[in-house]
């Protein structure tokens, strides 16, 4: 084995693990965005702020979200 076969060896296993960092990162951010998402939702639903809770309400109403 040469040495450029050794480097583009290397070079590929760093491509594999940076691809597979990327999506890692990608699943990472979607589910906390989601968990963020929900979280915010959850305390608008359930808040005792009349107005909080009617723009949540609408919201959901507004994305055919049945909620009764």
């Amino acid at each position: 084995m040469n040495s450029i076969d050794c480097v583009a060896s290397t070079a590929s296993t760093d491509t594999a693990s940076a691809s597979s960092a990327s999506s890692t990162r990608r699943v990472l951010t979607a589910c906390c965005a989601m968990s963020l998402g929900a979280v915010l939702l959850y305390f608008a639903g359930f808040s005792s702020m009349p107005v909080l809770h009617n723009a949540a309400h609408d919201t959901r109403h507004t994305a055919a979200f049945p909620c009764h």
